[in-house]
């Protein structure tokens, strides 16, 4: 491709390119958008060509369709669904067909619509969709039933070799220990297979799928062949009436002998609907591959089902000895039992001692006794479960390793490590290989069945629950080419699917559920992985607090639900930890703190554009529940103002700014501290335990490389008191802000004590309170007089000067009229901050000092 050049008519500014927004897609090189800077210059860039990865394996993945029923046919087919028949009849088998179908094809519609909404695997669907919480829980459940299925559909080839060499008197060791081993050698050879990478494997299903073809085949022409004494003395008869009625009804026997252990069991044969979706990324269209693929895979497997369910209980006793014998002779079937009485065939002798060995109810390979050709089924048994546990063992680990690339569990990214140019995880595969080979040793596939059921029930519960919650929450991300979904039927899918995990094994239904609130809690509250998926619960979370802030804008204010919401003017928080640790002690978990932080405009251009994510992530780490802003102001005072205006939304806005005191500040410029003459000026002190730190409103100067620095307020309170000097009825927020400290677990044992101004009826009303005289100590007065020395005018001492025209050259100056702190509305700055500062003089301890704006705060009555 030739350079392209640029030029003031020929920019940068490209036409649309999915590249750009394929930023979150697995497996792909990022393409970055150019910035505004650099659109606004012109130089000579060049585009190199994107170098793609065509292969034979690419043409292979095209084949959706022949992937989704090569993973959904398996063991369960040939060797268990004329077995289920027997046991729930005709008529109960199609519904458990219909019910297992109902909920893959749910399922599959959820899969359709989050696969179409952006490429990706199973994992990433899920994931992306909930968030790491349950997401990276329901991706680790779902490649150990991966890896289980493997050791499945192993073992259902295992027991048809076994059963095979029988046949020729061979036998190893014993029935139970035979399967083990074919099945460790099986699992060991298709694991070599893997390792010879995806186009081994791609053109072994091909190879499968046509063996399974020619199978299917064999048996349809099977049924129509008129059979012979031997296959009549085995149970098969050809389609006849009697034998249809006769199996509509169900015949339960043994412990597995009812609808849902038969459902359990059969449900496996359903569950490889997600192979399509796992390779989505890789597909070359998949927006119609998988919709179109799976569903589609998911009707033929189901005819084929009801077709073997109707012509295997249209044609074949339930139980049948096997012997040449029991053929009769005359026409008399007085004593028999069954309908074979009437087709000349007696086995009323092994049916009531109950040692049939033949028959839908006894024979598992009842198929190779109805087809044409019995080692041609052998072969679509062959080609089935090898077929689905090949697809199983490659498809696990790939699920497993981009959980484990995701590094939302620790001490797993070991087996996430790729080899090679397809980036093969050998390390999960054996890892997936040992899992498979401790299943295999149970050996029994009644046992193993409906333990999968439950791994993959609770992994469609939770496709459908994502695909749910991302349409209900209307989030503009979502929005999905496939448009015959609903949220309504993937609602039913999830609470079918969950349902049903309880109905086939509740203990391991329990079990699963309660390691995935394991994980979810691990991830919640110790892992907190800092990422950002995009998840729907993210969307959820918005529109609830959305809808949640509109509403409450309609509910009238109560003094029984007061909250002081605190606009904290922290500057940067960490830079002021001690005012961020007391405000955050007593409004966590009850009101609003916003810490904001005004910029002036010289220093506009050395702040950080990332400072805001800086201060958020220090919030977080110390555990403090607030908001960050900043505003940018030309000055302090203007900025404090518009803060206060703008922070908040609705309800939620501050009534309670909280300063903190600079002590050092009669070396600084008026200017900088002008602005406190904006506050409440009639003062409430209220003591904490003893600390060095001097606070007003809960806060001290700067503190220098302060990441996270432990303050007084970090530490318990022990058993010591906090004193309250009530000396003016604000409202009572001097009273409030101690008992909510309280409430907090580290301040919990600390004692109140209140003390009021007040003559003996007063201490009547309030009891418990103490009547004190508040004045300042010799020390404080001297403190207050050389404070605001060089502040003052001292215009009675210079004649024939008035007030009003020395006010104009310095108006933070005081007069000689005001020297006595009351506090007017024209104080000046420096008298205020003398006032404090002498009002605060020798305490050695945190000291508050609070004034609330005349309303009540407090309840003293049921209003």
């Amino acid at each position: 491709m030739e350079p392209r050049k640029t030029s003031i008519y020929n920019t940068i500014d490209m036409a649309p390119q999915l590249e750009y927004y394929a930023n979150t897609l697995p497996h792909q090189e990022i393409k970055i958008r150019p910035s505004l800077d650099v659109l606004r210059k012109t130089f000579e860039v060049s585009f190199p060509p994107v170098e793609k990865n065509i292969s034979l394996l690419s043409f292979f993945l095209t084949l959706q369709l022949m992937r989704c029923m090569l993973n959904i046919w398996g063991v369960i087919l040939f060797l268990r669904l004329t077995w289920i028949t027997s046991q729930a009849g005709i008529v109960l088998g199609l519904v458990i067909i219909a019910l297992a179908v109902s909920v893959t094809t749910t399922t599959a519609l959820s899969i359709s619509a989050i696969a179409t909404n952006g490429e990706s695997g199973t994992y990433f669907m899920i994931s992306r969709t909930l968030g790491p919480e349950l997401g990276a829980s329901i991706g680790l459940i779902f490649s150990l039933a991966n890896a289980l299925a493997v050791a499945l559909h192993t073992v259902g080839f295992s027991e048809v070799v076994r059963d095979l060499m029988r046949s020729y008197g061979t036998i190893m060791v014993d029935s139970l220990n035979d399967v083990r081993i074919i099945g460790v050698v099986t699992v060991t050879i298709l694991l070599f297979i893997t390792f010879g990478g995806m186009d081994w494997e791609a053109k072994a299903q091909i190879f499968f799928f046509i063996v399974l073809m020619a199978s299917f085949v064999d048996y349809l022409v099977g049924t129509l062949i008129p059979p012979t004494p031997l296959k009549k003395s085995q149970g098969f008869f050809g389609y006849d009436r009697d034998i249809f009625i006769e199996n509509l009804t169900p015949s339960w026997r043994g412990p597995d002998g009812n609808f849902f252990r038969q459902f359990a069991i059969f449900f496996p044969a359903c569950t490889g609907i997600l192979s399509g979706a796992n390779i989505s990324g890789d597909l070359k269209d998949p927006s119609t591959a998988i919709p179109k693929g799976t569903l589609m895979a998911i009707f033929c497997t189901t005819l084929s089902y009801v077709v073997i369910v109707i012509t295997s209980g249209a044609s074949t006793v339930r139980d049948a000895s096997g012997n040449m014998t029991d053929l009769m002779t005359g026409n008399s079937t007085s004593g028999c039992l069954g309908p074979a009485c009437k087709l000349g065939w007696n086995f009323t002798t092994c049916v009531q001692s109950q040692t049939c060995s033949q028959g839908l109810a006894n024979y598992s390979q009842v198929m190779g006794l109805i087809s044409g050709s019995y080692y041609l089924i052998v072969a679509g048994v062959f080609a089935a479960t090898l077929s689905s546990a090949l697809g199983f063992l490659v498809s696990a680990p790939k699920i497993f390793q981009c959980l484990c690339k995701d590094n939302v569990y620790p001490y797993i990214s070991f087996f996430g490590k790729g080899y090679g140019k397809n980036n093969e995880p050998l390390r999960g595969y054996i890892l997936t290989y040992l899992i498979a080979v401790a299943i295999i040793l149970v050996a029994q596939l009644n046992i193993i069945a409906p333990i999968i059921s439950n791994f993959f029930l609770c992994s469609y519960c939770l496709i459908n629950l994502s695909c749910f919650h991302a349409s209900i929450v209307n989030s503009p991300g979502w929005r999905p080419a496939f448009k015959y979904y609903n949220k309504w039927t993937a609602l039913y899918g999830a609470m079918a699917s969950f349902a049903l995990m309880f109905a086939f094994t509740w203990w391991a239904a329990l079990g699963t559920w309660f390691v995935i609130s394991l994980l979810f809690i691990y991830i919640t509250y110790f892992k907190r992985p800092n990422v950002n998926w995009g998840s729907s619960i993210q969307a959820s979370s918005y529109n609830m607090a959305l809808s949640f802030s509109v509403s409450l804008t309609d509910v009238k204010d109560h003094v029984k639900n007061f909250r002081p919401q605190c606009l904290v003017m922290t500057g940067p928080p960490k830079q002021r930890p001690a005012l961020v640790d007391f405000v955050g002690c007593f409004t966590k978990q009850v009101s609003l703190m916003i810490c904001g932080n005004i910029i002036m405009e010289p220093d506009k251009q050395t702040q950080f554009q990332d400072s805001t994510d800086q201060y958020v992530k220090w919030l977080n780490k110390r555990k403090v529940r607030s908001f960050y802003t900043q505003f940018t102001a030309d000055t302090l005072r203007d900025g404090v103002r518009y803060l206060m205006q703008a922070s908040g939304l609705g309800k939620l806005k501050p009534n309670t700014l909280v300063i903190g005191f600079k002590s050092k500040w009669m070396e600084s410029s008026p200017t900088t501290y002008h602005f406190f003459h904006t506050l409440c000026v009639r003062i409430i002190l209220f003591n904490l335990y003893d600390n060095t730190y001097l606070l007003l409103f809960a806060a001290n100067d700067i503190s220098e490389n302060s990441d996270q620095v432990k303050t007084v307020f970090k530490n318990a309170g022990g058993t010591k008191t906090i004193d309250v000097y009530w000396i003016a009825d604000d409202g009572g927020l001097i009273v409030l802000v101690p008992y909510l400290l309280t409430r907090r677990k580290r301040w919990r044992s600390c004692k109140i004590r209140v003390f009021i101004l007040g003559d003996e009826e007063n201490m009547k009303e309030s009891r418990d309170a103490k009547i004190i005289c508040v004045f300042l100590m010799p020390c404080s007065m001297n403190k207050f007089l050389e404070s605001v020395a060089p502040y003052r005018l001292y215009d009675e001492q210079q004649e024939g000067v008035s007030v009003q025209e020395l006010k104009k050259k310095e108006p933070w100056k005081i007069s000689d009229k005001q020297s006595l702190p009351v506090a007017h509305g024209d104080c000046p700055s420096a008298l205020y901050i003398a006032w404090l500062d002498a009002l605060t003089c020798g305490l050695h301890c945190p000291a508050v000092l609070v004034r609330g704006n005349q309303e009540n705060v407090l309840t003293f009555y049921c209003q």
